[in-house]
């Protein structure tokens, strides 16, 4: 019933700051939901600076069209959602935290879903806060999230071999999928350059827990690593 009610008051006349912040709050705990956000960052950014990741950023999610970030290259999955006219309503976001491949077949998304609906809503509360239309909610201050690992500028800035890359993922193959599903063991397609650089120095310097992965990034020298981020950020489907 509470979720019928939001739907129903955003599809109405343009609300006022204050009756929309209400409403916002009514879905579930924005402040909670920001905490439960730090899940996705690896992949969406949200926020005035919010840009695209290995998926795309995600300001002004309520009332948009599946599929529909200009110059975002999405999936399949997402390609034929938008094709048949999907839009991110209260119910469609819902689902798709629940399971998104059960929502969407042949997405890319490897994020296994939020089981728990105080999760989901309280992470639909937070969302909401950063789309003005139809919910006529002002944009709220950036969230700015410390780095797993501080890198210096240079090794930020190596320009990664794709043709070297290509070479050394054979070894990344035998468990992640070059299709960008999840089997069991998260995609790395599409991911920022950016973001697969400091994942692997957190491996490299034992700061993420996976023991393979560890040993793995271990092995890589920095422009070994440069060269993984550019090919598997360019592999297509």
């Amino acid at each position: 019933m509470k979720r019928f009610v939001c739907v129903m008051i955003c599809a109405l006349a343009p609300l006022g700051a204050a009756l929309a912040e209400q409403e916002a709050l009514a879905i579930g705990d924005a402040e909670h939901g920001a905490k439960v956000f730090r899940k996705c960052t690896g992949c969406h950014q949200v926020g005035p600076e919010a840009q695209d990741r290995a998926g795309p950023q995600l300001n002004g999610i309520f009332g948009r069209r599946a599929g529909s970030v200009e110059g975002f290259d999405y999936s399949k999955g997402l390609e034929r959602a938008f094709a048949d006219g999907m839009v991110w309503d209260l119910e469609h976001l819902d689902a798709y935290l629940e399971n998104p491949r059960a929502l969407v077949s042949g997405t890319r998304m490897s994020f296994r879903g939020l089981k728990k609906k105080a999760d989901r809503d309280d992470v639909l509360a937070y969302l909401r806060q950063f789309t003005e239309n139809p919910q006529d909610i002002p944009e709220s201050a950036p969230t700015a999230l410390a780095r797993e690992v501080e890198l210096s500028p240079e090794i930020l800035a190596i320009v990664g071999d794709l043709a070297y890359g290509e070479y050394l993922a054979s070894e990344c193959l035998t468990c992640h999928r070059s299709d960008g599903a999840d089997a069991g063991i998260p995609s790395i397609t599409r991911w920022h350059p950016e973001d697969f650089v400091i994942a692997m120095h957190a491996y490299k310097r034992k700061l993420r827990p996976h023991p393979v992965m560890q040993m793995m990034a271990g092995r890589l020298a920095d422009d070994e690593i440069a060269a993984l981020a550019a090919y598997f950020a360019e592999l297509k489907e």
